[in-house]
């Protein structure tokens, strides 16, 4: 009986400190030092509305918007992932020639002009915010004649949105599609079919 209660006490102990104080210490030191991150930084429109988050893509395909990276689960948070697909699969060759010819019709480029590899491919969580500036350089066109102005004056949003290797060192350069895109409606308004915000 003595080492029955003696393993009662420390279970419970043990679930009172890793399942109870251990979360709320956590929780409360996020909050504190990191609340933007902590809540899912998300982004808010130029009224206030939550309109996404830094860390989840989705899907635009309004012409006057950039567009993000493909999806293999339409940008499903809960259901993150990609199409697991092996670089010999037929399925995902047949893909990516889909995704090149709909992104070249989409932003009237010739076949001579080379895609980037993240605008015919689809992310391994299926989640991307970012694509890669040579991708966005590519839509400039397109969304420049959507909204009636010139493509340097998009293409210069574009690039004061863009950002380097983490450190100089780490990742790639990218851009993020949502930042892009509420920047585009701050300096242009918003074109007559406006993004759709999310519930």
């Amino acid at each position: 009986m003595k080492t029955l209660a003696i393993a009662i006490r420390a279970a419970l102990f043990t679930l009172i400190v890793t399942g109870i104080v251990y979360p709320l210490a956590v929780t409360a030191l996020a909050q504190l030092m990191f609340a933007h991150r902590a809540n899912g930084s998300l982004i808010a429109d130029d009224k206030g509305r939550i309109v996404g988050s830094e860390l989840i893509g989705q899907a635009f395909t309004n012409p006057a918007y950039l567009h993000g990276r493909a999806s293999a689960n339409d940008y499903d948070a809960a259901n993150s992932g990609g199409t697991n697909l092996a670089v010999t699969s037929k399925k995902l060759h047949d893909d990516a020639a889909k995704l090149d010819a709909t992104y070249r019709a989409d932003n009237g480029l010739a076949a001579a002009v080379v895609i980037p590899a993240d605008a015919i491919t689809r992310s391994a969580s299926g989640l991307d915010p970012d694509i890669s500036p040579e991708n966005a350089a590519l839509q400039v066109a397109r969304i420049a004649k959507a909204r009636g102005v010139t493509p340097e004056r998009v293409q210069a949003i574009i690039d004061g949105a863009a950002a380097g290797r983490d450190l100089g060192v780490l990742g790639e350069p990218h851009v993020d599609v949502l930042d892009v895109n509420l920047a585009l409606d701050r300096s242009f308004g918003a074109p007559p079919s406006a993004l759709t915000i999310p519930p």
